[in-house]
């Protein structure tokens, strides 16, 4: 019955979800009224507050169901480069909704939707082309590598969606994995040619802030 019910909750978001994304290639968010949106659903108008808070928490379901969704499906696989190339291809796919999701609620908001799932992608990731390059990252630096890409890579993913970098999905997954090997493989260098017992770039004590008196 559980199970029936929750089933029957998702079809109904779904299809509410649908009018608001087709309703978002037309005008603003803020144009956009729940009246109007159930209207579209053939639903009464109560029926909305069922599932959603209001119109912008509709918004964060649309983007935690299917675009979130598709860097989750490859979290912890060998082939990383397939969840943000699937997350590339569906902004392009729905770029004048999500470009009108990016303008009515912010840079932050979108940041905030893809951030966690990015930084435990990039996190593995950095694991992962340390130990082909056989480079060991300590967890401070990886934590520090983790926090740096991912601010760099949401940013990329809006400035492509802005339109403000061109290039198509493939190219920029291939430029972040370049840029990533080539940091990685420029730390093994360092160390290997400072010789045995150099220490990391980033080591404990340093990246600890700064000491209370």
């Amino acid at each position: 019955m559980k199970k029936r019910t929750y089933e029957a909750s998702n079809a109904a978001k779904r299809q509410i979800c649908t009018v608001l994304k087709e309703l978002m290639t037309q005008k603003p968010l803020n144009r956009i009224t729940v009246a109007e949106i159930m209207r579209g659903c053939g639903m009464a108008r109560q029926h909305f507050y069922y599932h959603f808070d209001d119109v912008y928490d509709a918004v964060r379901w649309i983007f935690e169901e299917e675009a979130v969704a598709l860097l989750r499906e490859h979290e912890g696989v060998m082939l990383w480069q397939d969840g943000l190339l699937q997350l590339f291809q569906y902004l392009q796919e729905n770029r004048v909704f999500c470009l009108c999701a990016l303008r009515s609620m912010g840079r932050d908001h979108l940041k905030r939707f893809f951030q966690t799932d990015i930084r435990a992608i990039i996190r593995s990731t950095i694991r992962l082309i340390a130990a082909e390059l056989g480079y060991e990252a300590g967890e401070q630096e990886l934590t520090m590598l983790t926090q740096f890409y991912v601010g760099a890579l949401v940013s990329i993913v809006e400035d492509w969606l802005l339109g403000e970098i061109q290039g198509t999905p493939e190219e920029l997954i291939r430029f972040v994995d370049q840029v990533l090997r080539d940091h990685v493989r420029g730390a093994g260098l360092r160390l290997s040619q400072a010789g045995p017992g150099t220490a990391p770039l980033l080591e404990p004590d340093h990246c600890a802030g700064p000491v209370s008196k």
